[in-house]
C-alpha cells in the first residue's frame, strides 16, 4: 500500500503558509490490511484508521455516488483497485486536489501528484472545481466561499460559479441542514475577509436561499452625510471586515453582520432614513438565529447590538441618567465582557463606512467610565438601608448609579 498526503496540507505548503493538520489517503490496501498493520477503524461511513503511533486519521481512496440530495446523500466504494486519482477526482477545488507521497514517518518521498490542474490554478489566483462531481454535494459552496474569504486574492472561475448558480436553482442548498451552514458560515466569519465569502454567496444566488434578510440590504440607500458608501449591504461588510481586521470574536463579527438587518425592510418612500430599523433588526435577527440554530453567545450579543447600536452610538451626548439607563438595559454591571465586545461591535460599526476607517470613537471609553461609576455603588448596602422597604431598593440604586456616574464622568445627572 501507498500513502498520501492529500488536501489542504500540499496547498498551504505550496503557498508558503503554515501546514494545518495533514489529512492522509491510502491507496491499495483493504481494512483488513490495515488492522492486520495495528491500524484502528474508527470510520463509520467509510473505512478510517488511526494510526497506532500517532493517532492520525488515515482514510482508505475511495469513490462516491450521488443517493439523494443534500450533503449526506452519497454511497462511498473503497477497494485496493482504487486509485489516487480516483480519490482525487471526488474533491471540491483542484487546489484541494494534490497530493504527495509519505513514507511511514510522514515524511514526504515524491513529488506532488497534480492530475487536475492545482498548482496552476494557485499560480492564477483561482478556485475552480475538479469535475462536475463538485455539484452533487452543496455544502462545496459553502467551502468555496469560505476558501474565498481566506485567500482573499483568489477569484473564483466563471464555469465554478456557474456551476454553483445551478445548483442553487436546483435546491440543493434547500437540503442543507441548519448547523452545517452555520459551522460554515462562522468558519468564514473567522477569516481574513469575511465579506469575500459573502460576496460568493451573493454571486451564484445561494445568499438569498440561506440568508435572505441580510442578502435584500444590497440596494438599499442610506443617508451620504453618515453613510458615503451609501449602500447598506457595501456597509454592513464594510462593518464586518472591519471587525475582523481587529481580530474580534466570533460573537463581535456575528453582530457586525447582523446589527442592521431592518434596514432592508424600511419603507420605500422614507427612504434614505431608517426610523425604527433597531427593532425590526432585532425581530429578523430573532429568526435567522433560530433558523440556524446560532449559538447563544453569538445570538444574545447580537441581539443586544441590534438594538442598541444607535444608542451607543449616540450615548456622547447623554446626560448621566440616559448613560445609566444605558448601561442597564445592556447589563453592562453583570456582564462586562459582554459589554466591551457590544461596544467593539459599535466601533466596528462606526469605523466600517467610506472614509470613516480612522475616526475616533470615544463613545467606548466614555460608556465603560459609566459603566465602572454605576458598578461601584454598594447595592446590599442600599438594601439594607431601605429595610422592610424592599419596593424603594431598585430605584434608590439606580439613583444611586445616577449619581455616581455625574460625579464620574462630570456631567449633569
Amino acid at each position: 500500500m501507498q500513502v498520501y498526503v492529500v488536501g489542504g496540507a500540499i496547498r498551504d505548503q505550496l503557498l508558503g503558509l503554515p501546514s494545518q493538520d495533514r489529512d492522509y489517503v491510502v491507496v491499495g490496501a483493504t481494512p483488513a490490511e490495515m488492522e492486520a498493520a495495528g491500524y484502528k477503524p474508527v470510520g463509520k461511513d467509510f473505512p478510517v484508521f488511526l494510526h497506532p503511533r500517532t493517532k492520525a486519521e488515515y482514510a482508505l481512496a475511495r469513490t462516491e455516488r450521488k443517493t439523494a440530495v443534500g450533503y449526506k446523500g452519497f454511497a462511498f466504494y473503497t477497494g485496493p483497485e482504487v486509485t489516487l486519482e480516483d480519490d482525487l477526482v471526488r474533491r471540491d477545488l483542484t487546489v484541494n486536489a494534490m497530493a504527495r507521497a509519505v513514507d511511514a514517518d510522514g515524511n514526504f518521498t515524491g513529488p506532488i501528484v497534480d492530475p487536475y490542474g492545482g498548482q496552476q490554478d494557485l499560480a492564477a489566483r483561482r478556485f475552480r472545481h475538479v469535475s462536475d462531481a463538485f455539484a452533487e454535494d452543496p455544502v462545496r459552496i459553502l467551502r468555496a466561499a469560505r476558501f474565498a474569504a481566506r485567500f482573499h486574492d483568489f477569484t473564483v472561475a466563471p464555469e465554478t460559479v456557474a456551476l454553483m448558480r445551478r445548483m442553487v436553482e436546483l435546491g440543493e442548498v434547500d437540503a442543507l441542514v441548519p448547523e452545517r451552514v452555520w459551522q460554515e458560515l462562522a468558519r468564514g466569519l473567522m477569516e481574513a475577509r469575511p465579506s469575500r465569502m459573502f460576496g460568493v454567496l451573493r454571486e451564484c444566488g445561494a445568499l438569498a436561499r440561506l440568508m435572505p434578510e441580510l442578502d435584500r440590504l444590497w440596494g438599499v440607500p442610506q443617508r451620504a452625510d453618515y453613510h458615503p458608501e451609501v449602500d447598506t449591504g457595501v456597509h454592513v461588510m464594510m462593518v464586518v471586515d472591519h471587525a475582523a481586521g481587529v481580530g474580534a470574536s466570533l460573537p463581535v463579527r456575528f453582530a457586525a453582520l447582523t446589527h442592521d438587518l431592518g434596514k432592508g425592510t424600511t419603507p420605500e418612500d422614507v427612504l434614505p432614513r431608517h426610523i425604527g430599523h433597531e427593532q425590526r433588526s432585532v425581530r429578523l435577527l430573532e429568526a435567522v438565529c433560530q433558523r440556524l440554530r446560532v449559538p447563544n453567545d453569538c445570538r444574545e450579543l447580537a441581539v443586544l447590538v441590534a438594538r442598541e447600536h444607535g444608542n451607543i452610538h449616540r450615548s456622547t451626548e447623554f446626560g448621566a441618567a440616559a448613560l445609566t439607563r444605558l448601561v442597564e438595559r445592556c447589563d453592562a454591571l453583570r456582564k462586562p465582557g459582554r459589554f466591551a465586545e457590544a461596544l467593539q461591535a459599535c466601533e466596528a460599526d462606526a469605523r466600517g463606512r467610506l472614509g470613516f476607517e480612522d475616526r475616533a470613537y470615544p463613545q467606548t471609553e466614555r460608556l465603560m467610565a459609566a459603566r465602572d461609576a454605576a458598578a461601584s455603588v454598594d447595592a446590599g448596602a442600599i438594601a439594607k438601608q431601605c429595610g422592610d422597604r424592599v419596593d424603594q431598593i431598585k430605584d434608590r440604586v439606580h439613583k444611586a448609579r445616577v449619581r455616581a456616574v455625574a460625579e464620574r464622568l462630570g456631567v449633569p445627572e
